[in-house]
């Protein structure tokens, strides 16, 4: 059994669907998928999405990243909320799982989230150009902490101890450090809008040795204090540098045993 990891699909974008489509239907049906969110806004792409891959891989683990949340084109009463539950039922349905998994030893959990200015505080510039201000609506009060520590509740019931080696997965960064410290200063700029910290104290507490995360659109393969941080972003059509463009293997364990390796490509 091997644990690919991804996010950051795009599918919204013809080429990608198009590398979604062309995926083997016989060399992953033992394998598991960790979708680390950003798959598509509209609930059309995304349902087709995630059977697509339901159907390659004996199970596909995902979270919601913001865009899957945006509620572009939908009734202007409908909030990013109802829109979760709306993006839950089709993962639901697509035969996909937003729960945690368990086999051979290994649990995998995912961590919903949202950014909360852990990592700074957003300049009237990035207020002003980032999309989810515009294509995301909350209920009245929700501002990002209101934001962040609601979906950080909805982690709280995975938050229980266990024998087995422990992969969490999230479309937010868990903490900013993940990112290089070549990344030049205008694109420091979205920092506020990567990630919280609600996340990294949350797979802590679960104890994880490796840690899934998406949304920053830049592969990385990171250890910090005895926790292997991997992106594997797909990413948009032009993004041919900072994006490998293909699935990561990142755990592998052999049957009938707990023996395993690790980060693989």
């Amino acid at each position: 059994m091997r644990l690919f990891a991804l996010s950051d699909i795009h599918v919204d974008f013809e080429v990608n669907a198009k590398w979604i489509n062309s995926l083997s239907a016989a060399d992953y049906l033992d394998d598991i998928l960790i979708l680390a969110g950003d798959v598509a806004y509209t609930p059309r792409l995304l349902d087709w999405c995630l059977c697509t891959l339901a159907a390659r891989f004996k199970k596909v683990l995902f979270v919601p990243g913001n865009h899957d949340l945006w509620v572009i084109g939908e009734s202007p009463q409908k909030t990013s909320v109802q829109k979760f539950q709306d993006v839950s039922a089709i993962v639901e349905s697509s035969g996909a799982s937003m729960q945690s998994f368990s086999e051979r030893g290994i649990s995998i959990v995912p961590l919903l989230g949202w950014y909360d200015y852990s990592f700074g505080e957003p300049s009237e510039e990035l207020k002003a150009t980032w999309t989810d201000y515009t294509a995301c609506r909350w209920p009245l009060g929700f501002g990002v902490k209101q934001i962040a520590a609601h979906f950080a509740a909805h982690n709280a019931k995975h938050i229980v101890a266990n024998g087995d080696k422990v992969i969490t997965f999230s479309h937010f960064l868990p903490r900013i450090d993940v990112m290089p410290r070549f990344v030049p200063k205008d694109v420091q700029m979205i920092y506020p809008v990567l990630g919280t910290t609600l996340l990294e104290d949350q797979l802590r507490r679960l104890n994880a040795s490796i840690h899934v995360y998406g949304h920053s659109h830049l592969n990385r393969k990171v250890a910090i204090d005895g926790v292997l941080y991997i992106n594997n972003a797909f990413g948009y059509p032009h993004e041919t540098r900072i994006a490998s463009k293909r699935l990561l293997c990142i755990h592998e364990v052999s049957t009938g045993a707990r023996s395993s390796r690790e980060g693989a490509s």
